[in-house]
């Protein structure tokens, strides 16, 4: 799109939806509540405030975690203060003798008492530490500056919860949801909730409508516009160092930069923080607004350096006293790993809210540790059982003659050999590979895949290398490099905004031109958060004939197709734009399509035995997730030959999941569902039969369906996308041995079943034969 686009309604004009005389909304007053509810002016702010108030667990929770991050500043200035300025240094390591007195024998006089130092005699009394606070100025300077910020901090927690108890109040009195019920409520009845609201109370006042839609874009409205720019390659910043190889940088403190100077900061691309300000949409003003964006990254640098040291000595303080306990108490966790900042925003499906990222996120962080931990280095194994053997020999000695005698533990650094010992011993088991391991990083990677959704495509078939491993360390990074990356921020900020993203302003300012698109009532909004297949499809991502997208209007990695599958499985009550529908009604021919075509797989074959029995898995979404991620070792056996056999049957498994859930998709006439089966064989195979476990709650099994049935539908889109992508490398056939492409043949499945069978009749005979004799 050359510009920025002017749409009159949602997405496109809805007859179901849109009624002739929106225009009277504007001056339309409800009899209703006599609350401060209808025509909100900021829906942005309302709306994000609705939901940080259900995620955080009501008005006292937030409360007091606001109260206790003003405690927890306030201290971690004071306690630094003291430590630096009121402690005795040479008398607390016992350089320095401390003469003590105690009654002499007979009780005649006093007698010195040399060997026993306490802590009080280590502290300065408060005259003599006042003394040496105002004697450096550096310290008051400093001093100075954490008052002002947590003064400022003060100001606007008082402000925030003043705002939130009027949340409070809209929950209570306009929502129907007491604060004690609240935990037990999800975010979609609260969604839901909001909805038939805004038909009894104009809370928008520019449609009379109001969708999930219109909720995502408001409270999602910048972070959409980042996970954009990460999919086209703006974000993060890439770099290639000499020995580490290839990395990126984004941390919070960059990301927070960015935001401000972007989004909500002085003199930002964006007025009343939801309209782009009209400069940045006419193309003849891209070179000036350029070099503005060029001036103020500059400034923003150039504050930053100045701000460095100040900075860097919280972000070291901060850590020291968050960290050091843990580290002290599990020497092993820093090993662990964490989904980076980048990994968030290059995972994150557009308007994906927090809870449900996290929720993703957490579902696939075992399937890529155990990934991540399948891959071994040799040698460093070999140097790790022999530093480990040394270091455990030491520390052994050590503890057996503590054990023997405790004046042991008197000896100068003995303690602290022993905890060095008992870290070197924990970072030498972490590089011991398991001896149980059974080294499998296809199978693996799929499971990954499953849940975080989004993988590039070279990492297809290439799972056992060393290359794949490193491109998703980048994106589940250890916590140690989080950490270490947060402690740099202050020092490499600055110089990546001067240098760096100085020399992207040109593409910055163009990319928020032409993915910018403004809707009525609802404001500027990235284009991608559309979901719109016709102008940002991909037709390689089964979108081929239902989109105009150049290459450059395109969506990376499938973002819009998977993120659009995604939004309407999470809200199946949305009405997608025509287009989109479309979309969605072909992928649920396609599955149906495929799921027909496995029919008799799921009929004879092993997997079919566990799935479509009485005491398999039924409807429960990881058994039915966990039977599609062992299929290709099925397949290696034999049982199915070609490479459409997993997409297969993953639609096999979708359209029976769907037939086990028909209450969840029934919504208003003419809605489409991503998946709604009407396979009378797959709905009968997969019913619940009689005896089961007891269920959970409907609203964590809904989720959980939501989520097995997302988590299908990325791995069936990433197998037809590779094969579509196998058919354009593959040489074309001659015209007269040329036939339509299927994506599963049954003759060939019948070949693959009949060898199958024959490998039985053999295994079987020769069992029979030494029974014989």
């Amino acid at each position: 799109m050359a510009g920025s686009q002017e749409l009159s309604g949602e997405y496109h004009p809805l007859p179901v939806y849109e009624d002739e005389d929106d225009e009277e909304l504007l001056v339309h007053v409800t009899e209703g509540l006599k609350d401060s509810w209808h025509h909100i002016k900021n829906l942005d702010n309302f709306f994000t405030k609705i939901y940080h108030f259900h995620q955080r667990n009501g008005f006292g929770c937030m409360m007091l975690s606001d109260v206790f991050e003003l405690v927890q500043f306030l201290f971690v200035a004071t306690f630094s203060t003291f430590l630096l300025c009121c402690v005795e240094y040479d008398i607390l390591f016992a350089n320095q003798p401390v003469n003590h007195t105690h009654p002499g024998a007979g009780g005649r006089g006093f007698a010195p008492d040399r060997g026993k130092v306490t802590l009080p005699d280590a502290i300065l009394p408060a005259a003599q530490c006042a003394e040496r606070i105002q004697a450096n100025s550096g310290i008051i300077f400093l001093l100075v500056m954490a008052a002002t910020f947590w003064l400022y901090r003060l100001v606007k927690v008082l402000c925030s919860l003043l705002s939130y108890w009027e949340i409070r109040s809209f929950y209570t009195k306009a929502l129907k949801i007491p604060s004690e019920q609240l935990c037990n409520c999800s975010w979609q009845e609260v969604q839901a909730r909001l909805i038939s609201l805004q038909r009894e109370q104009q809370l928008c006042v520019h449609r009379r409508e109001l969708t999930e839609l219109d909720i995502h874009h408001r409270i999602l409205r910048f972070k959409n516009y980042l996970v954009a720019m990460v999919n086209k390659s703006l974000l993060p910043i890439r770099f290639q160092l000499p020995l580490l190889g290839r990395g990126v940088f984004l941390t919070q403190g960059l990301k927070y930069n960015l935001e401000l100077l972007l989004f909500w900061g002085p003199g930002s691309l964006f007025q009343g923080k939801w309209n782009l300000q009209p400069q940045y949409k006419r193309a003849g003003a891209r070179l000036e607004l350029a070099r503005q964006l060029e001036r103020s990254l500059l400034l923003l640098g150039v504050a930053n350096l100045l701000l460095c040291p100040f900075i860097l000595v919280w972000q070291g303080l901060y850590a020291f006293f968050s960290y050091t306990e843990a580290l002290k108490r599990e020497p092993g966790s820093l090993g662990a790993r964490r989904w980076s900042l980048y990994g968030r925003l290059y995972l994150r499906h557009f308007n994906e809210l927090d809870h449900e990222l996290q929720a993703r996120l957490s579902h696939g962080y075992k399937p890529a540790s155990k990934y991540m931990n399948s891959f071994a280095n040799p040698l460093l194994a070999v140097v790790a059982r022999n530093v480990g053997f040394f270091a455990g020999s030491l520390l052994a000695v050590l503890i057996a003659l503590t054990v023997y005698d405790e004046d042991v533990l008197t000896v100068q650094h003995i303690l602290t050999a022993i905890t060095l010992l008992g870290l070197v011993v924990t970072l030498a088991r972490a590089f011991i590979p398991d001896e149980h391991l059974v080294w499998c990083p296809e199978q693996l990677l799929q499971c990954v895949l499953a849940h975080i959704h989004y993988i590039p495509d070279h990492w297809q078939g290439n799972a056992h290398k060393s290359e794949t491993r490193e491109e998703l360390a980048q994106l589940f990074q250890y916590k140690a490099v989080f950490i270490l990356e947060e402690l740099l921020s202050p020092i490499v900020t600055p110089f990546l905004l001067i240098f760096a993203l100085r020399a992207k302003a040109l593409e910055i300012v163009d990319f928020f031109r032409n993915f910018s698109v403004e809707v009525v009532g609802v404001g500027d909004i990235c284009s991608f958060a559309q979901l719109d297949i016709r102008n940002h499809g991909n037709p390689q991502w089964l979108s081929q004939g239902r989109t105009e997208a150049s290459v450059y209007q395109q969506a990376e990695n499938g973002k819009t197709e998977l993120s659009l599958v995604h939004f309407a499985i999470a809200n199946p009550h949305w009405q997608p734009p025509p287009e989109s529908s479309l979309f969605i009604g072909h992928l649920k021919e396609k599955v149906q399509q495929d799921a027909s075509h496995a029919q008799r797989l799921l009929a004879e074959g092993p997997l079919a035995a566990s799935l479509l029995s009485d005491e398999g898995p039924g409807p429960v979404p990881d058994a039915l997730l966990a039977s599609v991620l062992t299929h290709p070792v099925l397949a290696e056996r034999r049982l199915v030959a070609q490479p459409g056999s997993t997409a297969s049957v993953t639609a096999s498994i979708l359209a029976s999941l769907s037939s086990s859930q028909p209450s969840r998709h029934r919504s208003r006439p003419g809605e489409a569902s991503v998946c709604n089966s009407q396979s009378p064989l797959l709905e009968n195979s997969t019913a619940p039969s009689a005896p089961r476990p007891a269920p959970l709650s409907r609203s964590v099994l809904l989720s959980e369906l939501a989520s097995a049935e997302m988590s299908l539908h990325a791995l069936y889109m990433h197998e037809l996308h590779q094969q579509q992508a196998a058919a354009r490398l593959a040489p074309q056939p001659s015209a007269q041995t040329a036939s339509p492409p299927r994506l599963f043949d049954s003759r060939s499945q019948d070949r693959s079943l009949e060898v199958w069978e024959e490998e039985s009749d053999e295994t079987q005979q020769q069992q029979q034969q030494p029974e014989k004799s």
